[in-house]
This record gives C-alpha cells, sequence and structure tokens, in this order.
C-alpha cells in the first residue's frame, strides 16, 4: 500500500468513529433498513446491481408483496418472477434470485460465511460480503463501486485503473484493514452510503463530508477527478423492428432462451428475421441501452403479404391484445407496444408503399 493507506489506516478508529456518527443521521429510510433480515438483504442487493435505488424501490415493494420470503419465491413460476422484474433490466438476476432461493428452501445447512453464499447461482464477492456482512454480521468488507471512489479520494491513488474489477481487486486490502469488525454490516453501508449521499461522481459534496480530514484528494484538490478508470467507449447501433397487427392480435419475437440477454422475453420482430425490407418512413423511433451499446429501433407498419403463408418460425408468434399482460415483455417493448396502440388503431394501421 502507499504511506498514504498507512496512515489512514492508523487512524481507522477515529474513521470508523466519524463514519458511524454521520451514517446514523444521514442514512436513508430504505425498506430492507427498516424491516432487516436476510431474505431482504439478498432480494435488495440483487435488485441494486446496475440499478440506482429511486429506480428499484417501487420494485422492491411490489417484489415484496407477492415474494415475501425465500419460500414464496422458490415456489412461483419463472414467468411470474420475470414479469415482477420487468424493466430493471439485466434479467439475469431475476432468474439468479429465482434459482437461489430454490437452492436455498431445500439446503440443510444454511450458508453463514461470504464463501458459502458465493456458492449460489448470481452472487459474486461484492454480494457475498453484503449479505455476509449485513444479515449475518460476519467482519468481511464490501467493495463496490460507491466504495471505490470513497477509498480512491481518501488515498489520493491516482493510478489508471484498466476497468471496475481491477480497481475492486486494488481497494480490497485496504477496506479490510478500515472495517468496524464489530459492526461490519453498518460500517459497510456507511460506505456505501457516502459514495451514494456525499462522495459523488465528478462532483463530491466535500463540505458536507464527514471524513474530510482524512482525504488526500481533498486536500490535493482534485478529488472530482478519481478514480481514474477507463469507461467501456459506447457503440451505436441501428435495427428496424415491424409492428403488425391482424385480426386484434400483434405479432411478437420471443427471445430463444439460451441468448445471452432478454432470455425468453418477447420483443416486436425484427425486420431481417422476416425477409422484409422496411421502405417509407418508421411509424417511430425509440432508442434505449443495453450495457455499453446504444440502440435505435426504427419501427414500422408491417404489410401482411410478407409472412410467410406455411406457418410461422418457432420464435414468432401471434399474441391477443388483451393477452400482453400475461407475457413478459422487455420493459422498453412493452412500453413502445403501448403508446403505439394507444396512437394507432388496428383497423387503422395501413402497410407502407413502395418507393
Amino acid at each position: 500500500m502507499p504511506p498514504v493507506d498507512k496512515a489512514l489506516i492508523d487512524e481507522r478508529d477515529a474513521f470508523a468513529r466519524a463514519l458511524a456518527e454521520w451514517y446514523a443521521v444521514a442514512r436513508r429510510p430504505l425498506p430492507w433498513r427498516l424491516r432487516p433480515g436476510l431474505y431482504e438483504t439478498v432480494v435488495s442487493e440483487l435488485m441494486a446491481q446496475q440499478t440506482q435505488i429511486a429506480t428499484m424501490l417501487p420494485y422492491y415493494e411490489r417484489w415484496m408483496r407477492r415474494f415475501p420470503d425465500f419460500e414464496a419465491l422458490a415456489a412461483a413460476p419463472a414467468e411470474e418472477v420475470l414479469r415482477h422484474w420487468e424493466g430493471l433490466g439485466y434479467y439475469s438476476r431475476a432468474r439468479n434470485l429465482h434459482r437461489c432461493a430454490q437452492i436455498f428452501v431445500h439446503m440443510a445447512q444454511k450458508p453463514r460465511s461470504a464463501a458459502g453464499w458465493e456458492e449460489l447461482p448470481g452472487i459474486g464477492p461484492y454480494t457475498a460480503a453484503a449479505i455476509a456482512s449485513i444479515a449475518l454480521g460476519q467482519p468481511v468488507a464490501v467493495v463496490d463501486g460507491n466504495v471505490v471512489r470513497v477509498l480512491s479520494r481518501l488515498t489520493g491513488e491516482r493510478r489508471h485503473f484498466s476497468g471496475n474489477a481491477e480497481a475492486v481487486k486494488a481497494f480490497r486490502p485496504l477496506a479490510a484493514a478500515l472495517l468496524d469488525s464489530q459492526n461490519p454490516g453498518q460500517h459497510n453501508q456507511a460506505m456505501m452510503e457516502l459514495g451514494a449521499l456525499v462522495c459523488l461522481r465528478g462532483r463530491p459534496l466535500c463540505a458536507a463530508c464527514p471524513v474530510a480530514a482524512f482525504c488526500n484528494g481533498r486536500a490535493a484538490g482534485d478529488a472530482g477527478d478519481l478514480p481514474h478508470i477507463a469507461r467501456r467507449a459506447t457503440e451505436r447501433l441501428e435495427v428496424n423492428r415491424v409492428l403488425c397487427i391482424e385480426g386484434g392480435a400483434i405479432l411478437l419475437h420471443r427471445i430463444p432462451e439460451g441468448a445471452k440477454r432478454l432470455a425468453g422475453q418477447f420483443e416486436l420482430p425484427l425486420a431481417e428475421e422476416l425477409g422484409w425490407k422496411p421502405t417509407g418512413k418508421a411509424l417511430a423511433s425509440r432508442t434505449r441501452s443495453i450495457t455499453h451499446f446504444r440502440i435505435r429501433e426504427q419501427i414500422h407498419c408491417l404489410p401482411r403479404a410478407p409472412l410467410p403463408e406455411s406457418g410461422l418460425p418457432p420464435e414468432l408468434r401471434w399474441v391477443r391484445i388483451e393477452a400482453l399482460d400475461t407475457l413478459t415483455l422487455s420493459g422498453p417493448h412493452r412500453r413502445w407496444i403501448r403508446e403505439l396502440l394507444a396512437g394507432v388503431q388496428a383497423s387503422s394501421i395501413r402497410p407502407e408503399t413502395e418507393g
């Protein structure tokens, strides 16, 4: 560790005390903190991956009403689990949470350590540490993006990291050395909360920081520039999709179960899978982001003629419009389909003309 790290470790008791006093007053009254428990911690941690807290809150409340414990979740059909996750994205988290519950309820010996939790589906080092420390009181440090940002500024670490994984690995020993082993769950939550509320990306609120006196980045005046982590460049894609309505039914594409993203969900079909090249002006143009991709989706009305007369491929299905709520659609496509149906009556849809 750099010398500044050792200086911070030498003051860890004072640091932990200042952090704990701030957290006791400033922490947000989140539902899994007001009603803490092992299941609540597992659900909240998986939901919070790649999702802002404000976005996930209504999903969490709805989830807990339908699946209040491991047993209820384990017994639920996969389609219903995905429907309750719809809109949060990164759907592998929902599948992993479902499988995790199914395994957990049948375990004779429930996991008590971070290592034990890592054996379950979708539980990586960060999530395992969070569950073990917050719900089970185990003295293991949590290192996520918020904690990396806090520690990089406290230490004034100015090296350039190739990605988040390298930065997490670099700061894990320091996080462990600073951990309040008597109150590990509270300490970990305080570190994450500090990053979420005060030590903000690009614009840290140093004047409101409870541990500013320990911060090398603040003293040097470049806290807002830290950490130096290479970000993956955004790739832009453009696709053509089709809206085809016939006799009160809409044509949808079901993404295969083995797909890397959005497996098992329904979306509007791609024009290319029907062997059709759209002409004329699109009915609508929408954009969405998936990981580092920024996707522009042009939606066209599809003439009835190009559809195969001998039956549709298995991934294409006609679905009654009134049955849409029984399917799991990707969040953006459900919203877009509702908008399109509201603006275009099925009887008024006309195919595009050539030229």
